[in-house]
C-alpha cells in the first residue's frame, strides 16, 4: 500500500532511475486487491491479463527510452458505467451482466492514450442511483476505514480501491455528489469537473443534464495530472464544452493571500453533525492564517434543490433508461408471450428497487397532467439554484462547506429510508444543479471515520479550486491519514 501513497512525480521518478518497473507497480495493485477485496469488494471485474500485458509493453518502452505519457504507468481502476471495449460494463445491474462493449468511452480512451493502466471494473449503486453502494444488484462495497459504514455512493468502489491503495486513482462519476460524498466519507480528494469539461461520450446515462466523470486520487497534485488528461472538447458529446484547457499543475502554486470564500450558512444549519461543523471551521482558520478571509454568505433556494434534483434527474432516467427493453442489448427474459411482456418481464427481472422507484417517479412527473406542475417547475427551480450561486460568485472566489452532513454510516442503516438516504446529498446537490466544479478533500476524523471539506468554485475554473485545496493539503496532516487494513 505504501507504494501508492507515494506522489505521481515520485512513482515517475523511481520509473525512470529503473528503480521500479510498471510491472511490479501492477503486480502491487492486484496482490493489494487480491488481500483486501474479501472484505471492500470495491472490484466487479478485473482486467489482469490485458494489464500486465501493457505493463510488459511499458517497460520495453522505459528500457529503449521511448515516450511516456502524463499518467504512465500507473494501475487505475473505472467505474463500471463507464463502458470499456473488451472489458465488461454492467453498471452493477443484472440487467447488463452479459454487455461487453465494442468501444471505449472518451475518458478511458484518454486514460490510455495517457499510459494509465486499467486494473478492473468498479462496483457502483446500480445505474449510479444511489448515495451508499448498498444499491449494487451484485453486493455492498465497504469502507475500507471500517468494514461495517458505506463508503458512499454510487462511485463508492472508485473511492473505497483508492483509499485502500488497491489503485493509484480511479475514475468516478457525479450527478448529485457522487464523487464528492465516497471520497469524503472515505478520506480521500473527490473532482467534479464544470459540466462538459470531461466527455460523458461512453458514460451510461443517469440524468444527462448533470452526469459528470472525474477523478478519485491521494492527492490534490494527482487530481490536477488525471484532470489533465481527461478534459477536454469532444465532438461526440454535443454537451461538451469548446473552451481552452489550462496547465492544473501549473496552478498548485500554494497561494491563497487575499482569496475571498463565501461560507453559506445553510451548509452549516440544521441536519449538520457538529464535528462536521468543527472541522470545516477549523479548516477556515487554516487559510485565515494563509492570508484568505471568509463571510457567511446564503444561498436562499438550498432547501429546494432535494425535491429539484430527483425530479429533474428521475425525469432523465425515466427517459434514457427506456432503451433497456430486453431486445437491443442486455438481459432478455425467458418465454415472453409477446413483446410487451418481454418489454415488462424483462424490465422486471433486470432492474433492481431503487432503479424502478426513480423510474416510477420520472415517468409520473413527466405524464400529461403532471408535466408543468412537476418537472416545469424544478427547471424553474434549478434556474433559481444557479443564480444563487451566480450572485455569491460576484463578491467571493470561492465558496467552502462540508461535502456531507455526516461521516459515513452503518451499512443498512438507511436503507429502508430512502428519503433519509437523499438527504445525504443536501451540500453536493446543489453545486451539481448549477453545473459548476467542486472539490472533497480531508479535513478531519470523527470516530474512526473521515470527514470531506468541498472547495466550490467558478464555471470552468478548475485551477483555483485545485489551487486552494492543494494549499489546505499543504499545511495539514489530513490526506496523509490512512485505513488500518
Amino acid at each position: 500500500m505504501a507504494l501508492f501513497d507515494l506522489r505521481l512525480q515520485d512513482v515517475h521518478n523511481k520509473l525512470n532511475n529503473k528503480e521500479l518497473s510498471v510491472t511490479e507497480l501492477v503486480d502491487a495493485s492486484f496482490a493489494r486487491i487480491k488481500e483486501t477485496d474479501d472484505s471492500i469488494k470495491a472490484f466487479l471485474t478485473l482486467n489482469e491479463d490485458d494489464a500486465r500485458s501493457q505493463a510488459h509493453e511499458m517497460d520495453k518502452r522505459l528500457q529503449e527510452g521511448g515516450d511516456k505519457g502524463l499518467l504512465f504507468g500507473l494501475p487505475a481502476g473505472i467505474k463500471d458505467n463507464i463502458v470499456t471495449e473488451g472489458l465488461l460494463t454492467t453498471c452493477a445491474s443484472q440487467f447488463l451482466s452479459n454487455y461487453n462493449p465494442i468501444y471505449s468511452a472518451t475518458s478511458a480512451r484518454k486514460l490510455k492514450q495517457a499510459d494509465a493502466i486499467t486494473i478492473g471494473k468498479l462496483n457502483m449503486d446500480e445505474f449510479a442511483m444511489g448515495g451508499s453502494n448498498e444499491n449494487s444488484s451484485y453486493f455492498p462495497t465497504r469502507n475500507p476505514w471500517n468494514t461495517d459504514y458505506v463508503p458512499g455512493g454510487s462511485s463508492g468502489g472508485s473511492a473505497a480501491s483508492v483509499a485502500a491503495g488497491q489503485v493509484y486513482f480511479s475514475l468516478g462519476s457525479d450527478t448529485g455528489g457522487s464523487i464528492r460524498q465516497p471520497a469524503a466519507y472515505c478520506g480521500i480528494v473527490g473532482l467534479k469537473p464544470t459540466y462538459g469539461l470531461v466527455s460523458r461520450f461512453g458514460l451510461v446515462a443517469f440524468a444527462s443534464s448533470l452526469d459528470q466523470i472525474g477523478p478519485l486520487t491521494k492527492n490534490v497534485e494527482d487530481s490536477a495530472y488525471v484532470l489533465q488528461s481527461i478534459a477536454g472538447y469532444d465532438a461526440s458529446d454535443t454537451t461538451s464544452a469548446n473552451v481552452d484547457i489550462p496547465d492544473y499543475t501549473a496552478a498548485l502554486t500554494g497561494d491563497v493571500k487575499g482569496l475571498r470564500i463565501g461560507v453559506p450558512k445553510e451548509y452549516l444549519g440544521a441536519g449538520i453533525d457538529p464535528r462536521v461543523k468543527e472541522a470545516v471551521m477549523n479548516a477556515l482558520q487554516v487559510y485565515e492564517s494563509l492570508g484568505a478571509t471568509w463571510e457567511e454568505v446564503s444561498l436562499p433556494h438550498t432547501d429546494y434543490a432535494i425535491a429539484t434534483y430527483y425530479l429533474l434527474a428521475s425525469s432523465e432516467a425515466s427517459s434514457n433508461l427506456a432503451r433497456f427493453d430486453g431486445v437491443r442489448y442486455g438481459v432478455r427474459a425467458d418465454n415472453p408471450d409477446n413483446l410487451v411482456d418481454l418489454y415488462r418481464k424483462s424490465r422486471s427481472q433486470g432492474f433492481g428497487p431503487e432503479v424502478k422507484r426513480r423510474i416510477m417517479l420520472g415517468t409520473y412527473a413527466l405524464s400529461s397532467g403532471y408535466y408543468d406542475a412537476y418537472y416545469l417547475k424544478a427547471q424553474k427551480v434549478r434556474t433559481l439554484i444557479k443564480g444563487d450561486f451566480d450572485n455569491i460568485f460576484k463578491q467571493y472566489d470561492l465558496i467552502i462547506g462540508p461535502t456531507a452532513p455526516t461521516p459515513a454510516f452503518r451499512i443498512g442503516e438507511q436503507v429502508g429510508d430512502p428519503l433519509t438516504m437523499y438527504l445525504n446529498d443536501i451540500c453536493t446537490i446543489p453545486v451539481s444543479l448549477a453545473g459548476i466544479p467542486a472539490i472533497s478533500v480531508p479535513c478531519g476524523t470523527a470516530d474512526g471515520l473521515p470527514i470531506g471539506l468541498q472547495i466550490i468554485g467558478k464555471a470552468f475554473d478548475e485551477s483555483t479550486v485545485l489551487r486552494v485545496a492543494h494549499a489546505f493539503e499543504a499545511h495539514t496532516d489530513h490526506h496523509k491519514l490512512r485505513p488500518q487494513l
